[in-house]
């Protein structure tokens, strides 16, 4: 593994509108490519995200999206065969530091997968089980830690009579939220998303946007989506993949409206995808 970040490059056939000068920028991938074996699933990506901002990765099935997501906290690793090569950086750290303790990374980049997957316990345990790991023991401190991230996922006011009953008695959008307060419970400064609202119903969908909008004043958020409406309505920027490559980046209202790739346009207006 070579994780040694190089400036991040403009080729030629991707649009990449960098960070603002007044932005702080949180993560920066270099070069990123993805290998299962020999195939080469990312092909070096280079995006960079700010602080405090939503950024959503579209591309049809198949186009990397997700293996780029997983790449940022190294979630690939726990794939036979799976190597990466080029550069990130989250905070200025390089991620690919053999130095890097996994654990900590995981908290600080935290994530919330397609299905819900709260612990067959209670949602206080659900919310404890990370903090209780990091030495935080103090019922206090516990307790002003659940209400804390369940008011960060805005289901508080849901369940804050219910806190001994077992998640999994919870809706599937309840316990999307409960995974999300479990994620801010060991206080990450990013969210990753996998297509988070894909096993949910219009309305728990609705909800689940509204808290991604949130979110953003106390994380950054990176969601994977494939659908359009969803990523126009909470990113700040958009950055869609074909066939393993970064085609466009750029703010999502410009995305939708005057793409600068013929490919993206196609994509969005559904010609293909």
């Amino acid at each position: 593994m070579t994780a040694t970040l190089a400036p991040i490059p403009t080729p030629s056939t991707t649009q990449v509108i960098p960070a603002q000068p007044t932005a702080t920028r949180l993560i920066e991938a270099s070069n990123v490519s993805v290998f299962y074996g020999q195939h080469e699933a990312i092909k070096k990506v280079s995006i960079d995200v700010n602080r405090h901002e939503v950024v959503a990765l579209i591309g049809p099935s198949g186009c990397g999206k997700s293996t780029f997501l997983r790449s940022i906290n190294r979630i690939n690793d726990l794939i036979p065969g799976c190597r990466v090569t080029g550069g990130m950086r989250i905070g200025g750290q390089d991620v690919y530091d053999p130095a890097v303790d996994l654990v900590k990374l995981r908290r600080q980049v935290g994530m919330v997968f397609q299905r819900p997957n709260p612990f067959p316990q209670s949602i206080y345990h659900n919310l404890t089980f990370g903090p209780k790991l990091q030495g935080v023991t103090k019922r206090s401190e516990l307790d002003a830690l659940v209400e804390q991230s369940l008011r960060g996922a805005a289901i508080w006011d849901e369940v804050k009579d219910r806190l001994h009953v077992s998640a999994m008695s919870l809706s599937g959008g309840q316990q999307q939220r409960i995974c999300i307060a479990r994620t801010l419970a060991n206080k990450p400064s990013v969210i990753l998303m996998d297509e988070p609202c894909s096993a949910l119903d219009p309305i728990a969908t609705a909800k689940i946007e509204d808290l991604i909008v949130q979110l953003k004043n106390l994380v950054t958020v990176v969601i994977v989506t494939h659908n359009m409406h969803q990523a126009a309505r909470i990113s700040d920027r958009t950055a869609f993949f074909y066939t393993g490559e970064l085609v466009e980046y750029d703010q999502t209202s410009v995305m939708f409206t005057n793409p600068t790739n013929p490919k993206t346009e196609q994509y969005i207006t559904g010609r293909f995808g």
